[in-house]
Parts: structure tokens; sequence; C-alpha cells
């Protein structure tokens, strides 16, 4: 069996659809993007295809190797997100060759279900206990928001109390038995984070995430040693080498992205460089189903495995939303807030390859927006 075909889809909202298909009529979806940057992403991808034309897809990792390793220059969302794609691809063609799901090849099940959580926003609060309140209607459990939109240089003391506020309401309508996480998004300076985890606290957030940009990570010793919530990062970490360093400060939850860290392949043993730390693995996964499936056959086979993002009424899925390009919505129908395995060969998942290429002749141009200080200055979005 050869590897015999290789296409990619740019379908709304902002996604990036990979479609490998063997000489033997075996097909394997991947989802390789990064968001606001997927025409470059689909560059790389066929640029890789280059080396896996003509190729054994079974062959995975020795695959990755070379896909990773085998330019002289390495690394970087781009390339690894055009990898973790094409990677998640080959191990949907396992899975559909040998009769099983990803998370039988990686070791069988270690859980029946995965617990999941919903997006609520949070930038503006408005409606934010509306939304919530929908969610556990839903019979979520989890939610996770913003902790706040464009922000000061430092804090100010009525930044601070909104923060708290929005969390607060938050926690009101989910009482005690329900979590609220919350994401930083790096829009706070680590004198800034340290001032807001304090206030926090006593709302006992599941995890903040982010809590300083990736390029600071020389600053998370501190405020893990600050800071009595759970820290969490890593959805633009992309590797184990990338990932040591914050599992050394101390982080709790690791959030590799199976759609930008080397995909199913590496997320795997990231989750193992994790458990030695003590440390959890909650995917970061803002994206399609195909991102999705993959990070829930990891969840299913990781023991140290906490709790799965998935973007069912995300505020960017605007143009098409989780179940747009499936067949099948039975593997994302969560019961409780929680996903249960199913035994469908490979990632689980039928894509509707009509609508994928219906989509693709429409395509998408989203790119995140820029924020500016009142001064006219940059920050973070």
């Amino acid at each position: 069996m050869k590897i015999a075909r290789i296409e990619t889809f740019l379908v709304p909202p902002r996604w990036l659809f990979c479609r490998v298909e063997t000489d033997d009529g075996v097909v394997g979806w991947g989802e390789p993007v990064v968001e606001g940057r997927a025409e470059v992403v689909r560059s790389a991808v066929e640029v890789l295809s280059e080396y896996l034309l003509g190729q054994d897809p079974l062959r995975i990792q020795d695959h990755w190797q070379v896909l990773t390793k085998g330019g002289f220059y390495r690394g970087g969302p781009v390339l690894s997100s055009a990898v973790a794609g094409l990677d998640q691809a080959l191990w949907d063609i396992a899975g559909k060759t040998y009769g099983a799901p990803v998370h039988a090849l990686l070791g069988g099940p270690v859980r029946d279900d995965v617990r999941v959580y919903a997006w609520v926003g949070g930038d503006e609060p408005a409606q934010l206990t509306e939304q919530i309140t929908e969610q556990v209607e839903a019979g979520f459990t989890a939610v996770k928001m913003n902790a706040a939109g464009p922000t000061s240089p430092v804090v100010t003391a009525a930044e601070t109390a909104a923060v708290v506020a929005r969390v607060a309401a938050a926690r009101d309508v989910l009482g005690p038995d329900r979590d609220v996480a919350v994401d930083f998004h790096g829009r706070f300076g680590a004198a800034s984070a340290r001032r807001v985890l304090a206030e926090l606290t006593p709302l006992q957030p599941l995890f903040v995430e982010e809590p300083v940009l990736p390029e600071q990570g020389h600053l998370l010793p501190g405020l893990v040693a600050a800071s009595p919530v759970p820290l969490a990062t890593g959805e633009r970490l992309y590797g184990r080498g990338e990932f040591l360093p914050a599992l050394t400060a101390g982080i709790a939850v690791a959030q590799p992205d199976l759609s930008h860290a080397g995909g199913i392949s590496e997320v795997t043993r990231i989750a193992s460089l994790a458990e030695t730390f003590g440390a959890l693995l909650a995917p970061h996964c803002p994206l399609g189903p195909i991102a999705l499936a993959a990070s829930l056959q990891v969840a299913f086979a990781t023991p140290n495995f906490l709790i799965q993002e998935q973007s069912r009424g995300i505020h960017y899925n605007k143009d098409a939303d989780l179940l747009s390009y499936v067949v099948d919505p039975e593997p994302f129908r969560f019961t409780a807030g929680r996903a249960h395995r199913g035994d469908a060969p490979g990632l689980g998942i039928t894509v509707d390859e009509n609508a994928v290429r219906a989509a693709d002749r429409t395509g998408h141009v989203w790119r995140n927006p820029v924020w500016r200080h009142a001064d006219g200055s940059f920050t973070e979005w």
C-alpha cells in the first residue's frame, strides 16, 4: 500500500483539512491549520507531500521523523501544524487498515468517556450569565471564558475588579460542583497576572490558561510559586522540547493542540512527558471536527487526561460549525458534558467529502483581530 494522493481544503469558518488517499482506496483525514495563516500551512503541506507520495502510509513514526527533522530548518507553528494534519491522516489510515480505532492502536482505552467543556466567551460580559446558563442546561459541567479583552500594560484596579466580577458571575451560575477555566490568552504581563491570580483564588478556577505569553516561559516558575490556582499552557508550544521548561516550572495542565503540536504522534509523547511531572493533559481544540476527533482518540488512551476543549457554538464559528462537515454527528453527541467512546475505525468519524469540496470552492480568509491601546500602540489579542 502506497500513498497516492494528498489534497487540502480551505473550509469556513477558519479551518484547513487534508485528505490522504492510498493506491488501494483507503482515505485518511487530518486538520493542519494555523488559525489566521491557513493558506501558509496549505503550502507547507504541499511541500511535505513531495516526500510522502509513494510511501507506505503505515510507517507513521518514521514519516514523522523525516517530516519534522529531514529539513535543516525545523520547528515553528507552520511546519508543526502541517506535520500535525498529515500525521492525523496517517493514523486515520492505519486505523481503517487494521479495522480499529486509533485509541486501540495507542494501547487501548483507559476510560469510557471524556469530559468536555464549552466556550462562553468573556471578552464582553453582558451575556455571560445567559451563555453559561445555556451550557449548564445542555449538560456541561465545565466552561471556559476569557478573563478580559484589551488590557493595560499593568492592570488597573478597575480592570482587576472587572475580571473578578466576570468569574464570580460564572461561579454563581455554576455553583461549587461545576468548573470554570479562565483564559488569560497571554494578555497580561507577569506582574499583572500575579495580581489577578491572587484575586481569583477564592473563586477556585479549574485552571488559568496562558498566564503569560509563551515566549515568557522563563517567568512561569515565579507565577507557579505565587499562585494557588493551577496554571495551564501549551496551545502555542509545538513539541516536547518546548513543553519541558513549562513542565519543569511546575504547570499543572499541559495544553498541546493536536493540529499544531505535531499531531497524534507528538501529543502522545507530550502527555507521557507531562505525566512524569504530575501534570495533566487538556488538549487545546477550538477547531474543526477532525482535530477534535484526533484529540478524543488521544484522550481515551491517555491516563493523565483532564478535560477536552471543543468548539460547538464557539464565537468563531459563524459560517460553519463542528457538525457541518461530518456525515454522522454521533461521535460529537455530548451527554452530561461527556463524549462517549466508540469503536469506529481510525479517527472514528466519517467526513462529508461533498460538503468539504463544496466549501473549499468558497474558502475563507479568516484573520485574527489586531488590538491597540487607547494611545494607538499594539496590544495582545
